[in-house]
């Protein structure tokens, strides 16, 4: 068990602060400072009521330009980002020293050196994503922490741009996308954007609990209020209403089960 445990901080999972969020969301397009702002300051007060982030070094899959840099910064972490898309990485301008490009399926860091692993919104960009997450846990030191979250598929916002048309089918609605718009959508259905479930990881996240490779399992929807929280637990409502999913963990063995030995 990781003796930081103890000290980690509340997190405040009020319904003020989901309408908040929410506020902040509906001006991803036009403000996407604004918003991205926001969200990584309240996932990094999410991630520290299971860790204290002082001085911790921080591994952020899918890090884009720099936004969860300077939250973890702000919280004294150590922070360093891996992003596979050069574009996201040059959003705001020039590339920071804490970022490189590479794959989540494929983390070029030593197994078991960073204290806490984390990615946002990035689980459903990749076409395995329990490969991922595999890679989350490989270089997460024992008693270090696991965060994930990810739209799931079948949630409002599952389709990101082209929704809510990916409840007609997802290559539909990128090619509704295309029509309009010209161009096909930066989240295309096939190659740049997955359906990825809630079910698909709880069944992957209990093989780690089994396998002894995690421990301290806890699944939520990640911007919900506390008293709400319960919908990550009921089959098929969670797909829809949980809008958003978090996985978090604590890492306990060296070894890690390969997602190729799923059940």
């Amino acid at each position: 068990m990781n003796p930081t445990h103890a000290t980690a901080l509340p997190h405040a999972a009020t319904l003020r602060r989901s309408v908040h969020l929410f506020r902040a969301f509906l001006v991803e397009q036009t403000n996407p400072d604004h918003f991205y702002g926001e969200l990584a300051q309240d996932t990094v007060s999410q991630i520290r009521q299971w860790t204290p982030l002082e001085g911790c070094s921080v591994l952020d899959i899918g890090g884009g330009p720099g936004y969860f840099a300077d939250a973890f910064a702000s919280a004294g972490a150590r922070y360093a980002g891996i992003e596979p898309d050069a574009g996201e990485l040059t959003a705001r301008g020039i590339v920071g020293g804490d970022s490189l490009r590479g794959s989540g399926l494929a983390l070029p860091i030593a197994s078991g050196s960073v204290d806490v692993t984390m990615s946002s919104n990035v689980l459903e960009h990749v076409p395995d994503p329990e490969a991922m997450a595999d890679e989350m846990v490989r270089v997460t030191r024992p008693g270090g922490l696991v965060y994930i979250s990810w739209t799931p598929w079948l949630s409002p916002w599952g389709g990101h741009e082209t929704s809510p048309w990916h409840y007609l089918g997802g290559r539909r609605a990128a090619d509704r996308y295309e029509k309009r718009h010209g161009r096909r959508p930066k989240n295309d259905y096939g190659r740049s954007l997955y359906p990825c479930s809630v079910g698909r990881m709880t069944r992957w996240a209990k093989r780690q609990v089994d396998a002894g490779a995690v421990e301290g399992l806890v699944m939520l929807p990640r911007y919900h209020p506390q008293w709400a929280q319960w919908v990550v637990r009921v089959p098929g409502v969670r797909e829809v209403v949980s809008w958003n999913a978090v996985i978090a963990c604590h890492r306990v063995e060296q070894t890690v089960p390969s997602s190729r030995d799923r059940s």
